[in-house]
């Protein structure tokens, strides 16, 4: 007894030391957001993605040597997973299939009594179906060596695909995924959260050039921003993404059952339309707003989900998980597999069309990929990061009509018009990824670019 708790001590003493240099709010979140971001993040990376418990534990470090320190507990019959922090704070995340992993809290039980479906798999060609008989060796071949080399100098790329003219030409998984293996977008889900909101507005069920209608804004400031304003991260509410405790977006995203109540309560401080602010908080208030005009409960946001955009994608092995309220968590946590990230890119590059279903607007398409009025932002569309807007190209190698939908630890679903191509790169990147250079090269191997030299 006496040796458990001299190590306990001295591990709560690295602990400690290690996040001395920071302020209180640190200090005082810490423990709240290591073990809700360690349930949350291992329960989805276990029942969703399908990892191991030793490699769910090791991309999770990677955020924080604090997370070592957590005591952590699978439950496999019950498919949950609580994490403690020296007891401090504890968090006990739970997996419903079709909705995918959420932390308890207590009073909010919404997710539990959803009636959710499995997406078909359907024995069809990419994009309708799973087949794929496409491939170009060439483009097959600089894939894998991408992904060889990526993997080599310590980029962990687990998947690369390519899209060209409508057609799977080439994709490349590590050992720990393959086609059929969800993986977390992080932020590109802000992009299908912007599909979802076009779809509404296909439908008649918003005005995205109308006010929110938030009842929590009525009577102040706030009721005066636009969904518009929303959709370009441009409403002017007080949000931090710097994704340390006591920051906005983790307490938001790991401490809170509600992530879009967290977001309603948020003050303005610019002028809707003004100025560009990357928020996660944003793209929840979306997701909230999704959730009011599709009826208001956790079945009919589902239901309409799946309905209308899910299954007209053809999505098959993809989960769009909700917070403990029911909503979804559309700043982050859609897990799809790399050719379910490229069903979304390839509808955009269509038009808004795909299997022969309509799910936005050419318009929406066109609005979505133009800059935004601000002025220290503006290459940045409807949840869809844009090469051109900005004093020089973002991605100078790649035509100024390349569009992505991006997320942290370097995702992308690279969108590229002019030359018929979709590429999605899906991995756990702590550092940069050089996303210019190999996809120019991708470009270049895909022959739309052959007309230049060959990238080095």
């Amino acid at each position: 007894m006496k040796k458990l708790l001299i190590t306990t001590m001295a591990l709560l003493g690295s602990a400690l030391i290690a996040i001395a240099f920071v302020g209180p709010a640190y200090i005082a979140s810490a423990p709240g957001v290591a073990s809700g971001m360690g349930a949350k993040l291992l329960c989805s990376a276990r029942y969703v993605s399908g990892f191991s418990e030793q490699q769910a534990l090791d991309d999770l470090v990677q955020y924080s040597p604090l997370l070592e320190y957590l005591e952590i507990q699978y439950d496999t019959a019950n498919m949950t997973v609580t994490t403690s922090l020296f007891g401090i704070s504890s968090a006990t995340a739970v997996y419903l299939p079709g909705v995918g992993c959420s932390n308890n809290y207590p009073g909010f039980d919404q997710r539990n009594a959803l009636q959710t479906r499995e997406l078909p798999a359907l024995g069809h060609d990419w994009p309708l179906g799973n087949r794929v008989a496409t491939v170009d060796a060439e483009v097959q071949a600089l894939a894998e060596q991408l992904r060889d080399e990526d993997n080599a100098a310590g980029l962990n790329t687990r998947a690369l695909l390519v899209v060209r003219n409508g057609r799977i030409v080439a994709e490349a998984y590590a050992r720990n995924a393959g086609p059929e293996t969800p993986l977390l977008g992080w932020s590109m889900a802000k992009s299908l959260t912007s599909v979802m909101i076009g779809n509404l507005q296909l439908r008649g069920l918003v005005n995205v050039d109308e006010p929110t209608g938030f009842a929590e804004w009525a009577g102040d400031g706030r009721a005066a921003i636009k969904i518009t304003d929303l959709l370009t991260m441009t409403d002017g509410l007080d949000f931090s993404e710097e994704y340390n405790p006591g920051d906005d977006a983790t307490a938001m995203l790991f401490t809170e059952p509600s992530a879009s109540d967290y977001v309603l309560g948020k003050k303005p401080i610019h002028t809707g339309g003004s100025h560009f602010n990357y928020s996660s908080g944003t793209a929840n208030l979306l997701s909230r707003l999704y959730f009011e005009r599709t009826g208001g409960t956790a079945q009919n946001n589902y239901d309409e989900f799946i309905t209308h955009i899910a299954s007209p994608l053809g999505f098959q092995h993809s989960i769009l998980e909700t917070d403990a309220s029911g909503v979804f968590v559309g700043s982050s946590y859609l897990y799809a597999s790399a050719r379910d990230w490229a069903r979304l890119g390839q509808m955009m590059l269509n038009g808004g069309v795909l299997n022969g279903q309509r799910i936005v607007s050419a318009d929406w398409v066109a609005r979505s990929t133009r800059p935004n009025t601000s002025q220290n932002g503006p290459a940045y569309g409807y949840q869809w990061w844009l090469n051109r807007g900005g004093e020089q190209l973002r991605w100078a190698d790649l035509p100024a009509d390349a569009y992505a939908a991006q997320g942290n630890r370097e995702q992308s679903v690279m969108v590229i018009p002019s030359a018929g191509l979709v590429i999605v790169r899906l991995g756990w990147t702590s550092g940069i990824y050089p996303v210019n250079e190999r996809f120019a090269k991708i470009l270049w191997a895909a022959g739309a670019s052959k007309a230049q030299p060959e990238p080095r």
